[in-house]
């Protein structure tokens, strides 16, 4: 009987237990995915290598490579540049990346024409850069101030401070009219992008510090320190949370916002679910270190990206 019970627990075990699915495509980076923008087709991979990386996504093969320069240490050796940001509009590529003292270094590639636009000497902590449009940037200061920078004059259109709280993470409506702003205190801001208003409070659902924000649609999805991945319906002003395991450092939606990819445990795999109905749709696996970006292609498909050099494809069933 006793032997019966134990065979029964373990069907119940493999049964019960997510099965994983696995990449069915690689790409490899130069060094430690930070961010990734598609654009007609290409994937552009901020690393920690001084490159930025340009894959063609349909052949996993790297076409193109951005590099920007090296930097010096304390110990006055030159050392790669941690590329922290990277996006496109109308194959102008914006680069956010490391430089001396701490501060950042603001890069415009166009034309195989690299342009500084924003040097060290300006001292700005910028945490994270992207295109309101072609001839404006939004850029987010580790302190928590946004600015609308514009790339003709080189001045400021406006500056406003989110909070008090250390900046995490922003990302812009598909319009680029708005922006959800994450930070050290759990709480989302909604800002304008047009003066920088405020517009909208989202808490009570975090309770520490919000590594990364996401948003499709009226669907904002949160990946958070508290083990708590938040989906906010701007529609309807609800919201629910699913707990994880383990800290929460990457999430990401699809395009209609119906599904919701997060870093779901200590073995750095991604759980996927639907935001309406909150069931879970599938676990991926085959990620050998921390995730940094998830990233969807389609309502099926999805790129996760780590500390590694290798970038995982998957295909939802």
């Amino acid at each position: 009987m006793m032997r019966i019970f134990l065979m029964m627990m373990v069907v119940i075990g493999l049964f019960g237990a997510e099965q994983l699915q696995e990449p069915v495509r690689t790409y490899k980076a130069s060094g430690s995915v930070v961010d990734m923008v598609i654009d007609n087709g290409r994937l552009y991979c901020a690393t920690d290598a001084s490159v930025v990386d340009i894959f063609d996504l349909k052949s996993t093969k790297r076409i193109s490579q951005i590099h920007v320069d090296q930097i010096k240490d304390f110990m006055g050796d030159l050392v790669d540049a941690k590329v922290y940001s990277v996006d496109v509009i109308n194959h102008k590529v914006l680069i956010l990346s490391q430089g001396e003292k701490g501060y950042r270094r603001l890069y415009l590639f166009n034309n195989d024409n690299m342009q500084l636009v924003i040097p060290v000497s300006a001292k700005l902590p910028i945490a994270k850069a992207r295109f309101l449009d072609e001839d404006r940037v939004l850029l987010a200061l580790l302190g928590d101030e946004l600015i609308s920078f514009d790339l003709k004059t080189r001045k400021e259109n406006w500056r406003v401070q989110v909070s008090g709280s250390k900046f995490s993470d922003f990302v812009l409506d598909e319009k680029k009219e708005s922006v959800v702003v994450a930070d050290e205190s759990g709480d989302l801001q909604i800002v304008s992008t047009k003066d920088g208003k405020h517009l909208k409070t989202l808490s009570g659902e975090n309770l520490d510090n919000v590594f990364q924000v996401d948003r499709k649609k009226d669907i904002v999805a949160t990946a958070g320190q508290d083990r708590r991945c938040v989906v906010y319906d701007l529609t309807t002003d609800s919201a629910y949370y699913k707990s994880s395991s383990f800290l929460i450092y990457s999430v990401g939606l699809s395009p209609s916002g119906e599904r919701v990819a997060y870093a779901s445990d200590e073995k750095n795999n991604v759980t996927v679910f639907n935001t309406l109905t909150k069931s879970t749709i599938g676990v991926f696996g085959g990620n050998k270190m921390t995730l940094s970006v998830i990233l969807f292609l389609n309502e099926k498909e999805f790129l996760v990206a780590t500390d590694a050099t290798v970038i995982n494809r998957y295909k939802i069933k």
